[in-house]
């Protein structure tokens, strides 16, 4: 039995025992994470109360059962009311020597897609950024002094022929800080890593927000409580957070809206490299809102540089927020809808080598 409960427990994706009733008997610690739950709260659950899955796939379940004969569907959305809905495959089979018993394995695509990859972000930016950096202080000369050249003429000219040296600038002081970002990107030193309390850098994230560019927002907290230290760079990791609420509190404009900031423990979260080495990453962090959602044209390249889903916009926030996340050795991930937009970093916690200073 111990040797079940093993294989059971390292199963890699979200599995689900189901009884004769369409109730959930077990789950593993996958399938846990998945519907971000405890074993205990989720046994004897109605599965179709648990799981909406956007397919006619009740009949075809009980089909697989009566005939107890597996069941595969690929391609769906599969959401749990925690979480948008995510593209999955499902296999579904019977449970050998238990009438009526059925074994439901969940596979998330765009999880597995990306699990597989290597964390990129180094290298996708490293051509644009260096070919930028490289350029960015000879920018810088010529447009300080086209900026004084263009302030010098507005001392004699008359007032309605001043909006054009103001508009030249105001558009090189634009550049200027766009230079400054990029330069930014670039020299970003490496994680001086410790323990970091993650409720700490929200905590101080959230208040810094409310102050200043969130005001308008509602920000609500939604703390595991037991979540354990992280390994990492508190400041970095609190401008990652930053970021993300800045970009959250603009999409939402004047009106404002809800920001739910979201931590658990997903103890079965690993991410693997591209030379296949892999790394446990439990500490979950998701920043919620419920803004208008991500242009669908930029959503497969929201994390490269200057991509942005705002005018003027310099399109270097989120490439920050990934190339920190990368440094760190963690994982960040983005699901976004209309109403609905997750942005989740996943993170590794304290080595057991390490002592807290």
């Amino acid at each position: 039995m111990n040797s079940d409960r093993s294989i059971w427990a390292s199963l890699p994706v979200p599995t689900l025992l189901i009884d004769g009733e369409d109730r959930i008997v077990d789950v593993n610690p996958a399938a846990e994470g998945f519907f971000n739950a405890s074993a205990k709260s989720i046994q004897g659950q109605p599965l179709w109360d648990m799981l909406a899955v956007d397919h006619p796939l009740v009949p075809a379940f009980e089909r697989a059962r009566a005939s107890s004969t597996p069941l595969f569907v690929n391609d769906v959305d599969v959401g749990t009311g925690q979480r948008a809905p995510l593209q999955c495959a499902l296999q579904i089979a019977p449970l050998a020597n238990t009438a009526d018993h059925m074994l439901m394995m969940i596979s998330p695509r765009e999880l597995a897609g990306r699990m597989t990859q290597s964390h990129s972000v180094k290298s996708a930016a490293k051509s644009a950024i260096g070919m930028a950096e490289m350029l960015a202080h000879e920018i810088k000369n010529p447009l300080a002094g086209i900026t004084g050249a263009a302030q010098l003429l507005s001392m004699n000219l008359p007032a309605e022929e001043l909006e054009l040296t103001d508009l030249i600038v105001a558009e090189s002081r634009r550049i200027v800080k766009l230079l400054g970002q990029v330069e930014q990107f670039g020299n970003l030193s490496e994680p001086q890593r410790k323990p970091v309390n993650l409720h700490d850098v929200l905590d101080r994230a959230r208040r810094s927000a409310l102050l200043g560019f969130g005001a308008q927002m509602r920000i609500k907290e939604d703390y595991d409580p037991s979540l354990p230290p992280s390994w990492g760079d508190k400041d970095q990791l609190l401008q990652v957070v930053l970021n993300l609420l800045r970009n959250a509190s603009e999409a939402a404009g004047e009106g404002g809206g809800t920001i739910r900031l979201h931590t658990y423990y997903e103890h079965s979260f690993r991410m693997r490299r591209a030379d296949g080495s892999g790394q446990s990453l439990p500490l979950q962090i998701e920043i919620i809102d419920d803004g208008p959602g991500l242009p669908e044209n930029i959503k497969g390249d929201i994390f490269d540089p200057f991509v942005s889903g705002r005018e003027n916009g310099t399109g270097l926030g989120l490439a920050l927020v990934s190339k920190i996340i990368s440094e760190h050795d963690g994982w960040i991930s983005v699901n976004s809808v209309p109403g609905h937009t997750t942005f989740r970093i996943s993170l590794p916690r304290v080595p057991d080598t390490s002592k807290e200073s």
